[in-house]
Formats: C-alpha cells, structure tokens, sequence
C-alpha cells in the first residue's frame, strides 16, 4: 500500500509560481509512474502530467506544456510539479496519483493510489 499526501498549494498571482509537492510513504515508488490530476469546481478530474518509474519519460497536458514540470527524486520518494505562469484558469484541486506501472499514461482510471489534493488558486 501507498500513501500519497500533497503540499505546496496556496494562493497565487497571475503569472506567478508554486511547486506542489507529493510525498509517498509505504513503499518505494522508484518502479512507479506518477501523475498528476486537477479537477476544478463543477468540472470533471483532468490529467496534468505524468512521469514515467525510470523517470526518463515526461507527458503533459496541451494546457500545461511549457508552463509545468513534472519531476522526481527517488531518494525522498518525492514527484513535483513546478508551476510557473500560471493562469486563473488553473484554479482546481490538484491530486497525485501512482500508478503501479512504470509506465506513465494520462488515464486516471490505470492510477492505482491517490493523495488527498492541495488547493491551488489563482487570481486574476
């Protein structure tokens, strides 16, 4: 079993950046590909990013694709997701997900553990 908390969340800026954190406890998630999701009040949970368990592999949503990094350090069994530019339409609540695949996929439904969310707003 993994346990998945997020952090990192918060109040923001237009144009401005925050970095969501996903701490895993329980087992190692080195083998694990990783995501993560946002859903948005009133809309449906939509996929970020991903990254693949040997960590050589990234995928982004079109939205984010320049803007957000998704990254990984196994020795804190730890994934990021550095956000930068951000825009008031990224206001959601953003969950981690892992996935006991190594293979990463923007498919919410193959992520095996999710963390709890972190709030992110953004104003205009």
């Amino acid at each position: 079993q993994v346990q998945l908390v997020e952090s990192g969340g918060g109040l923001v800026q237009a144009g401005g950046s925050l970095r969501l954190s996903c701490a895993a406890s329980g087992r190692t998630i080195s083998s694990y590909a990783m995501g993560w999701f946002r859903q948005a009040p009133g809309k449906e949970r939509e996929f970020v990013a991903a990254i693949s368990g040997n960590m050589r592999n990234t995928y982004y949503a079109d939205d984010v694709k320049g803007r957000f990094t998704i990254s990984g350090d196994n020795a804190q069994n730890t994934v990021y997701l550095q956000m930068n530019s951000l825009k008031p339409a990224d206001t959601a609540v953003y969950y981690c997900a892992a996935d006991r695949s190594p293979i990463a996929t923007m498919t919410s439904r193959l992520y095996d553990y999710w963390g709890q969310g972190t709030q992110v707003t953004v104003s205009s």
